[in-house]
């Protein structure tokens, strides 16, 4: 592979631990560029016992000689912006020289919070398990073609024109279908124009930026938001997300063309996660499935939700490997297994009396699925903070390596504890990176 260039996409439904990935990989990267998503992101990053949670700037801003890129394919909310660069300057990133952020992305403003809330809440409107934070209608209008995008918030004249038509539109429409009270466009645009002027020096053309970091040698990486089942287009539609996240978003949500990908990096938990509503084959509803969450602490970073938890699934993370193109694997979390004795993994589908490793495209086949499972014995060992792969008991080894197998992706990396520190990068991966 060419290490210069890797997409770093989560394999599932999110939540697969990207954040400390990208962290872990970024010495080896002098830009991260974010690529799609916006401000429910949630990465979480611990170093040396200090948590940080970034939702738009990428993990890659906590090394000090890294470059951190938001992309052109994220939705930008300028006061969640604000609001996270002001607590990374006080935790002392320097993010004044570190971070750039593209004038083609679009940005979240109030009244897209305000209609997606109201979507989301009106009775019998189908609950998508969105985090009501205004990306679904942003998105929206960028694609309408009525968005606003950074480089136009720059504009003060325009910025003040696009908020009065936009809010005598939006507050006429939330009113009308949801009984909503109206947003204030001048109060609006007083608060925006400010963050306008406070946003201003970190705009660029990153598309330019990134494309001269390559030409000149430089390596960059691609960082994923959600996950591939959450993609809009390949994902389990309509439980998803507003954008491209898999790996194809990299190249329209950066403007850096498909020929300069050098690799894909898929991260995957050792089990299997998903937040809000929506299909879930593997999804465990007993004690099994309290414990996992316990032991993983799968509660949100922005939100807090709880998240449903389910076994491996491979036939979804074979389509989720043929979809990114996924030459490595990342597995985490390995070590929250360590206390079962046998490990069910979804080797298959039964849909109507029918066997297949195909997973369908509606939500009702996704949802008459029967797992088929295989089980492994478990190693009942503690794995937390080992190393090195050999040190690993040897029914952990035979668990990734069914994985690397069935999943036809090879495992890189494994991650056996949430520091920084609690990573293993085995020999393969490790060369390739340094090519």
């Amino acid at each position: 592979m060419r290490a210069k260039t890797a997409v770093v996409v989560g394999a599932q439904w999110g939540d697969e631990g990207k954040g400390k990935i990208v962290d872990v990989l970024s010495e080896r990267f002098s830009v991260v560029a974010r690529y799609a998503g916006g401000h429910n992101a949630g990465h979480t990053v611990i170093i040396k016992g200090q948590k940080f949670i970034l939702q738009l700037v990428p993990c890659g801003v906590l090394r000090p000689d890294c470059r951190a890129v938001i992309g052109n394919g994220v939705v930008l909310d300028p006061m969640a912006l604000l609001k996270e660069t002001g607590k990374l300057r006080a935790l002392g990133v320097d993010i004044d020289r570190q971070l750039f952020i593209s004038n083609r992305a679009q940005v979240i403003l109030p009244y897209h919070r305000m209609i997606e809330l109201a979507a989301e809440s009106a009775p019998g409107r189908q609950k998508i398990g969105t985090t009501s934070r205004g990306i679904g209608p942003a998105y929206e209008d960028k694609m309408a073609r009525s968005g606003l995008r950074v480089v136009d918030l720059l504009d003060s004249k325009l910025l003040k024109t696009h908020i009065d038509a936009a809010c005598a539109e939006k507050n006429a429409i939330a009113h009308a279908l949801f009984g909503t009270d109206p947003l204030d466009p001048a109060k609006m645009y007083e608060e925006y124009a400010a963050a306008a002027a406070q946003i201003a020096p970190f705009v660029t053309d990153t598309s330019v930026l990134l494309n001269t970091v390559i030409r000149e040698g430089g390596s960059v990486m691609f960082e994923g938001a959600q996950g591939t089942m959450l993609d809009i287009d390949h994902g389990t539609y309509p439980f998803v997300t507003s954008s491209s996240a898999t790996a194809g978003g990299a190249v329209t949500g950066t403007g850096v063309g498909p020929t300069n990908i050098g690799t894909v990096i898929a991260v995957t938990k050792a089990y299997v996660t998903r937040v809000g509503e929506g299909p879930f084959p593997t999804e465990i509803f007993d004690e099994a499935g309290d414990t996992l969450r316990d032991r993983g602490q799968e509660y949100g970073a922005v939100t807090g939700r709880p998240r449903r938890c389910g076994w491996l699934d491979i036939p979804l993370l074979r389509y989720s490997n043929q979809i990114n193109g996924t030459e490595w694997l990342v597995v985490t979390k390995l070590d929250v297994l360590d206390h079962l004795a046998e490990i069910p993994v979804c080797t298959g589908y039964e849909i109507n009396g029918k066997v297949t490793d195909v997973v369908p495209a509606d939500v009702r086949g996704l949802e008459s699925i029967k797992p088929v499972y295989t089980k492994l014995k478990g190693w009942q060992q503690a794995t937390d903070g080992i190393r090195e792969f050999d040190e690993l008991p040897k029914l952990a080894q035979e668990y990734l390596r069914f994985q690397e197998r069935e999943s036809g992706a090879k495992i890189g990396m494994v991650s056996t504890g949430p520091d920084r520190d609690q990573t293993m990068v085995l020999p393969a991966f490790h060369a390739a990176l340094a090519n």
